[in-house]
């Protein structure tokens, strides 16, 4: 069985960074795409960024400059290296894959920013 386990949030000042690892268990396949999403209180869960199994990267206007997606192949894993980060960056951040057209989800990790 497939296991999607984030870890890294927390609490931050504006200004500050935080980097989320995501790390993926259960499986002898790699990942297809890996990627982040987010949602705050009240609104949609929308993507944050995603990386391709050949390194190709996309990212939300919101974070693109700010926000870093990288991922381990050999260890199945997906990082999100977040930097000058908002009040408005707060939210439960979610991590997805996909395995041959199989989704899988995370359980979220909260990221609080303050101001």
């Amino acid at each position: 069985q497939v296991q999607v386990v984030e870890s890294g949030g927390g609490l931050v000042q504006a200004g500050g960074s935080l980097r989320l690892s995501c790390v993926t268990s259960g499986t002898i396949f790699s990942p297809d795409v890996m990627g982040w999403y987010r949602q705050a209180p009240g609104q949609q869960r929308t993507k944050v960024a995603d990386i391709t199994s050949s390194d190709r990267k996309n990212y939300a206007d919101s974070v693109n400059g700010r926000f870093t997606i990288s991922r381990d192949n050999a260890k199945n894993t997906v990082y999100l290296q977040m930097n000058s980060l908002k009040p408005e960056d707060t939210a439960v951040y979610y991590c997805h894959l996909t395995i041959y057209s199989r989704v899988y989800w995370g359980q979220g990790t909260q990221v609080t920013v303050s101001s």
